[in-house]
């Protein structure tokens, strides 16, 4: 997964929150357009657009950008970092089984999960599908065991990527067809009608869609939260079959030989490159 683009309202309040809270590097500012990622990898791109309303409340779009950390203590800064400076935006934890998970919103309404992986030797599948759970995790007693003395002093040291994006959709059948059935994503998990989990190459997920807060919604309007999500494949033959696929398909797709963009049925903009 590559960068996610936010439409912001206030966009030195996001750079602040993401930079300071989040613990991530502003790596360009350029005019109405922020960049912010950890070392050369850009996370979050911040598009200045104050002339939008906020977001329906039940509309589709982003859930969640789960942002994934390389090693727990890295994790513990970060989750350290965003409980002191702004703890009203924590929104609760959780052990996935195959991960350890902290929740955020942004001062947008925009949803974060910080996470970090167990490693793979450790997740257990049955009939193709992932074994994942919501178990509780204390924060405080993670934030106790993990912070190190370099990660109360450089909390943005260390690398980290997104790991996976989670959507608002209006239903789980329309979101199986078109990242599953067309897109050509796996499915790993469902939870009975209401999310669905995809990756490719063995991930517990790349992307998900669930329809708790958006059930029946449908297009989104032009809108404050989600620009777009970013899909990074391995090479250019890749992003050939892709466009052949969604060819197929009858899937609108724009293409300037670098980069395949189409939407998703609700709306939400998929942008597709290559490494």
């Amino acid at each position: 997964m590559g960068a996610v683009t936010l439409r912001v309202g206030n966009l030195d309040a996001m750079i602040a929150y993401y930079r300071d809270a989040v613990t991530l590097t502003l790596l360009s500012h350029d005019g109405p357009v922020a960049v912010l990622g950890r070392g050369t990898t850009p996370i979050v791109i911040l598009q200045h657009a104050p002339e939008l309303a906020a977001a329906e409340p039940r509309a589709a779009g982003l859930f969640h950008t789960a942002i994934l950390f390389d090693t727990q203590a890295q994790l513990a800064a970060a989750v350290y970092s965003v409980g002191t400076k702004h703890p009203g935006t924590f929104t609760g934890s959780a052990d996935h089984l195959v991960s350890q998970a902290f929740y955020f919103t942004d001062p947008e309404g925009n949803g974060i999960e910080l996470y970090w992986d167990r490693d793979r030797s450790e997740w257990s599948w049955k009939h193709g599908q992932i074994e994942m759970a919501t178990l509780y995790v204390d924060p405080n007693a993670f934030i106790t065991e993990h912070l190190t003395e370099q990660g109360l002093s450089d909390p943005s040291a260390g690398h980290a990527v997104v790991g996976h994006v989670h959507l608002s959709v209006g239903d789980v059948a329309t979101a199986r067809e078109f990242y599953v059935n067309r897109l050509g994503f796996e499915s790993t998990a469902e939870m009975g009608g209401s999310a669905l989990f995809v990756s490719a190459g063995g991930y517990h997920h790349h992307m998900a869609m669930n329809t708790w807060n958006s059930a029946g919604s449908g297009k989104r309007r032009l809108a404050l939260g989600l620009g777009q999500v970013e899909i990074v494949l391995p090479t250019s033959d890749d992003l050939g079959q892709l466009g052949e696929r969604m060819a197929h398909y009858g899937v609108q797709t724009s293409n300037d030989g670098q980069v395949l963009g189409f939407d998703d049925p609700w709306a939400n903009q998929i942008r597709v490159r290559t490494a």
